[in-house]
């Protein structure tokens, strides 16, 4: 946003007083080096501080704590309550809208900007925000216009839920609520994999069904959480690519695994009724997870869209159940 000349004026001869009065101040020695004290790396920066965060697009300098924060992927707004930080406007979820049920009740008052692949900037203006969290993946277009409304940092993509969180904490000055919350999350971890024992080797899938095909998920938000709890994978559902589209039920077959996570969004607009047609399949009724009634149908909200640190921990509490370990 563009100031009036008359403030900017104003602005200017404010800092050149500030810098006057400054420089008549006595010069402050440093205490010796035995008596200096440094704040440990992952801690709150100080109030008002100027930070430099580094980012997909680039760097961003951020002053202090940032008040109204807007939130530009489904990821960076499940990061940022994580960290209790409410964005004053944020983009409306894909399911359940126009938030995801199991935020809901922390977004009582956000403004809804609108669609994540298009948010409404002029909404977005009206917010006077003081920080933008975006992604280079949607948002590298509109980059120079985000950061012309306001400082504005990006993460690479919208599905790694600690990258997310990493420079969402970074970005709103909360690294000791971001420290505290990773430390919660591996106790969480390491009591899952103690307790799974050897159910861990069994092999675990992902399916999406979609309108006009379906889909086995390589990699991505849900897969990486079961990566980091140690959960095997089939060798063939494993690969650097998102994952891959099948067209015919003749494909049934590569969905083969022991326990199958699908995370098919519950819409009526024809998902549902292809994976009914495809259910009743032979080639589906003999994959093994199929015939040890282990298909699970979950949350696609908490398992796929929400990508952030909320939804992982939500994902580890299905798991325990969807295995039979108590927490």
């Amino acid at each position: 946003m563009v100031r009036p000349k008359k403030a900017t004026l104003v602005l200017a001869a404010m800092l050149s007083m500030a810098a006057i009065f400054t420089g008549c101040q006595p010069k402050q020695e440093a205490a010796p080096a035995a008596a200096q004290t440094q704040a440990p790396a992952q801690a709150t920066a100080d109030a008002n501080s100027v930070r430099v965060i580094k980012h997909a697009m680039g760097t961003t300098e951020i002053k202090g704590t940032p008040k109204k924060v807007v939130t530009l992927f489904q990821g960076a707004t499940d990061a940022a309550l994580a960290l209790g930080v409410k964005p004053v406007g944020a983009v409306e979820a894909w399911i359940e809208q126009p938030w995801y049920n199991y935020i809901k009740d922390k977004m009582d008052g956000v403004t809804n900007l609108g669609s994540e692949n298009q948010p409404n900037l002029e909404k977005l203006v009206a917010l006077q925000p003081d920080l933008i969290i975006g992604s280079k993946f949607r948002d590298e277009k509109i980059y120079e216009q985000l950061k012309a409304i306001a400082p504005t940092v990006m993460t690479e993509d919208v599905y790694f839920w600690k990258d997310s969180l990493k420079l969402t904490a970074e970005a709103t000055n909360t690294k000791d609520a971001e420290t505290k919350f990773l430390a919660d999350w591996n106790k969480k971890v390491t009591d899952f994999k103690a307790k799974m024992g050897d159910k861990l080797k069994l092999e675990a899938g992902i399916v999406d069904f979609r309108v006009d095909h379906a889909r086995i998920v390589y990699t991505g938000f849900s897969a990486s959480v079961l990566e980091e709890l140690g959960i095997t994978r089939p060798a063939s559902q494993r690969g650097k690519e998102w994952g891959i589209q099948l067209q015919s039920k003749e494909n049934i077959t590569q969905m083969d695994a022991d326990i199958i996570f699908d995370q098919t969004a519950n819409r009526t607009d024809g998902r549902l009724e292809l994976r009914k047609t495809w259910s009743d399949s032979p080639l589906w009724k003999n994959l093994r997870a199929v015939k040890a009634n282990k298909v699970f149908e979950v949350n696609a909200a908490t398992w796929n869209n929400g990508s952030g640190p909320l939804a992982a921990t939500l994902m580890i509490d299905d798991l325990y159940k969807f295995y039979g370990v108590t927490k």
